[in-house]
């Protein structure tokens, strides 16, 4: 996998949570959502985005947007439910009528110290 603009990546550690709306709206799911980091990963809360594959052959994805980031020390959101497990929820593939989507969540970085020290603390868990 390839990001576009973004040399390096992580996947989201097993003991990352969200939290949800009661009934989700149009559009990406995760917009309504606030994802809960480890509190060990709170310095890479505004590395977490929602990627997206561009079309064609190439398996280059682009950063769609920035995901809503909470800490467990933080006040839980209002309006919301859970915490929930990201897992199994994110083994599941978004479909649409005609075709599969293939959208993700990755903590992307530019600079390679970054991605380093994401990767290490990631490994941890």
């Amino acid at each position: 996998m390839i990001v576009q603009d973004h040399p390096h990546f992580c996947n989201m550690p097993e003991d990352m949570r969200y939290y949800r709306p009661e009934h989700f709206g149009e559009g990406f799911i995760e917009k309504s959502m606030v994802f809960l980091l480890p509190e060990r990963l709170k310095k890479f809360r505004r590395n977490l985005w929602h990627v997206r594959r561009n079309p064609g052959d190439d398996a280059v994805y682009m950063p769609l947007f920035r995901v809503t980031c909470s800490l467990p020390s933080e006040p839980a959101p209002t309006g919301l439910q859970g915490p929930f497990d990201v897992y199994p929820f994110y083994t599941r593939t978004t479909k649409t009528r005609s075709r599969e989507l293939d959208y993700y969540v990755l903590f992307i970085f530019r600079d390679r110290m970054s991605w380093m020290r994401c990767k290490t603390l990631l490994e941890k868990s």
